[in-house]
């Protein structure tokens, strides 16, 4: 069984197309004279980022005193100037020659760019979350909100581990948000598990990040898309909630592909967005539902050498492990950032964890076939398989006569489900 990417349900917009629905959508709001801050995402997703940037200049570039772009980076490495020039299509020089125009990445790491706009209670934490946090939630985010009169929001939806599905205000939350509400949003996630979240539009997470936003008091606005590698299907220009709401609702048509039955087998080659397991473990996050009890994920990727150039220190340290290995021993790990808890669980998937007898019992085993050494994939508890010696043409073919093995191309983006729900 092999899938060389997207499916599309849906129509290819043109370029015009694009340019006349971004246009239209934002006709009916005053931008004259504001200063405004557009937040894009950066370059792990696929997105035409030029031309929506395009189309949003079109429409109302020449109305603001100020047309600030931020890279909604989250944890993310900052992007370079070159890597910057490449994502918006658009030179240093080029962008010079527009008065009112400038790029920056969102300095999460920096403690002066953060400001706190207030406090979530912790009885309202607790009654969105279902009692799994219990504790007020600071609201801190860029302090590029306050010094704006409008945000918009300009990303693509997809599928999200940590939400159900990205987009909206999640630009905001943990787009440009500071560690403290990052890890928040992380650890519910983790808390919920991945299998129970994904592909969901209505979770504790997204619930949590639309609260958080009625903090920011700054008007914000959303041009929510969803594209495919074959372009852009789908433009929602509103409110982000209302946006991203609708345009969730075609990611689901789009992003998400059903099996009969689950798999064995897969082999998740990632995009070439992604250069660190980090981000690459969207491969086992999308193929993870549909792999049966003991199965295997391979996340194929020989070009990626590192586990996380942000935090590949605290996973050296705490290796990759499911959920209740963490949650069962929260005071072992309290100096750990739980972003990384996070991931860690994540990407190592469902499982049980018996603390006496510490034997940690993962659902499914999850292969490294990158350029991590051997040594390193082993220390974090992570199985290894030499890329070298792994052939998708050889995994291709024996997929012909094995409905049990998935290979999967571009893998990342789009969801794997199974028609009569995911094994337990």
């Amino acid at each position: 069984m092999s899938h060389a990417g997207p499916t599309d349900t849906a129509p290819v917009l043109s370029d015009q197309q694009v340019l006349e629905q971004i246009e239209a959508g934002l006709s009916s709001l005053n931008f004259a004279g504001q200063r405004l801050l557009v937040l894009v995402p950066d370059s792990t997703r696929t997105f035409p980022l030029p031309l929506m940037l395009r189309a949003v200049y079109r429409a109302i570039g020449r109305q603001v005193s100020a047309f600030d772009v931020m890279i909604a980076l989250g944890t993310h490495q900052p992007m370079s100037e070159q890597a910057i020039d490449h994502l918006i299509g658009m030179s240093a020089a080029d962008r010079a020659l527009l008065r009112n125009f400038r790029v920056m990445n969102h300095e999460w790491h920096t403690p002066g760019t953060l400001v706190q706009v207030g406090v979530v209670p912790a009885a309202e934490v607790r009654a969105i979350t279902n009692g799994i946090l219990t504790e007020d939630a600071p609201v801190v985010i860029n302090r590029a909100v306050l010094e704006h009169d409008h945000i918009l929001i300009c990303g693509p939806v997809f599928p999200h581990e940590s939400v159900g599905f990205s987009g909206g205000n999640k630009y905001l939350f943990p787009g440009i948000a500071g560690m403290e509400s990052i890890s928040t949003f992380h650890w519910l996630s983790a808390m919920l598990t991945t299998m129970n979240v994904i592909g969901k539009q209505d979770t504790p997470v997204r619930a949590l990040i639309d609260r958080f936003a009625q903090a920011v008091p700054t008007p914000v606005s959303c041009v929510a898309s969803v594209v495919s590698a074959a372009g852009a299907h789908g433009i929602f220009v509103g409110d982000a909630q209302s946006a991203q709401r609708q345009a969730a609702q075609l990611s689901a048509q789009i992003h998400v592909t059903y099996l009969d039955k689950p798999v064995h087998t897969v082999i998740a080659a990632v995009a070439d967005l992604y250069d660190d397991l980090w981000t690459a473990g969207k491969g086992m996050y999308k193929s993870e539902p549909v792999v049966q009890d003991g199965g295997r994920v391979i996340i194929y990727a020989p070009r990626i050498r590192e586990v996380s150039f942000t935090h590949g220190q605290w996973l050296d340290e705490i290796g990759y492990h499911v959920r209740d290995y963490f949650a069962l021993q929260m005071d072992r790990f309290a100096h750990v950032p739980k972003v990384a808890m996070a991931h860690s669980t994540n990407v190592k998937g469902a499982g049980a964890f018996d603390p006496a007898s510490q034997i940690e019992t993962p659902r499914i085993a999850v292969d490294l076939a990158t350029g991590i050494p051997e040594e390193r994939c082993r220390r974090v508890n992570l199985g290894y398989v030499d890329p070298s010696t792994l052939s998708l043409e050889a995994w291709e073919r024996r997929a012909e006569s094995d409905d049990g093995i998935l290979v999967i191309h571009h893998a990342g983006e789009k969801l794997y489900r199974l028609r009569e729900g995911e094994p337990a």
